[in-house]
């Protein structure tokens, strides 16, 4: 793959996806890569699996950037689309590794589909500043159906080894046929693995495992401590087995 790659990791709750992307983006950014984080999930977890602290969201930019319009802080000639761009540019929190953006929710009740629609914008408008691109999902499938994906190039979708897991994410896989969202790859992540699990499970030829996770006893300590899971050992084995899948798709 030239020049920017946009990663996307996909999945249902609770299956450790967030885990999955702060040990990828740690990993990618080792190698000297400039990197974007992107929580869009609105439940926003990525900043604390990161350990980074975040005074703004895209979504606190677009509310504030309404009231600011009703109330006449703007004049009606301003071009609010060159405003917003700039007031998300000035929202992304930048460390020493990577720089993160945390997409959020409008206040209220307000569709979701707008804040997508922006993501969509801004990937377009900064994605060359970056090497890698990962995008931290909403769980589940809405982020298809809203094609907040639909330019991605590697959708990895990590699932628990139950049969359920595996459904949701040959149903990722289906949808995205569906709609019509070509990934130039996609990959599975099986997480929380024991011994036997993989004897049991059933795959087809349409989802193809790029990664094996061991259930890490490690990981729920650092959930239980509220301790980020970006400065899991390098020696756990759930980061081992992370490296191997970023290895992979560094070679891609």
């Amino acid at each position: 793959m030239s020049g920017y790659v946009i990663i996307a990791v996909s999945g249902k709750g609770g299956t450790g996806k967030t885990m999955f992307s702060a040990s990828l983006i740690r990993i990618l950014a080792s190698t000297g890569a400039d990197v974007l984080a992107i929580d869009a999930d609105p439940d926003s977890n990525l900043p604390e699996a990161l350990g980074v602290p975040v005074s703004g969201t895209v979504g606190d930019v677009r509310e504030q950037l309404k009231r600011d319009t009703a109330a006449g802080r703007i004049p009606p000639s301003a071009n609010k689309w060159d405003m917003l761009d700039y007031r998300i540019m000035a929202s992304i929190t930048e460390t020493r590794d990577f720089d993160l953006l945390v997409m959020g929710r409008p206040e209220g009740s307000g569709c979701y589909c707008a804040v997508n629609t922006m993501l969509r914008r801004i990937i377009e408008n900064i994605a060359e500043n970056y090497d890698y691109i990962v995008i931290d999902t909403e769980a589940g499938l809405e982020h298809l159906s809203r094609r907040t994906t639909q330019n991605v190039d590697i959708m990895i979708v990590v699932t628990d080894p139950s049969k359920r897991g595996i459904l949701t994410a040959r149903r990722i896989v289906e949808l995205s046929q569906e709609l019509e969202i070509k990934f130039k790859k996609v990959f599975l992540v099986l997480n929380r693995v024991r011994e036997g699990d993989l004897d049991r499970l059933e795959l087809d030829d349409g989802l193809e495992v790029i990664g094996v996770i061991p259930e890490d006893p490690l990981v729920s300590s650092y959930d239980m401590e509220g301790r980020p899971l970006y400065e899991l050992p390098e020696d756990s084995e759930s980061f081992r087995a992370i490296k191997k899948v970023a290895e992979k798709i560094l070679s891609l």
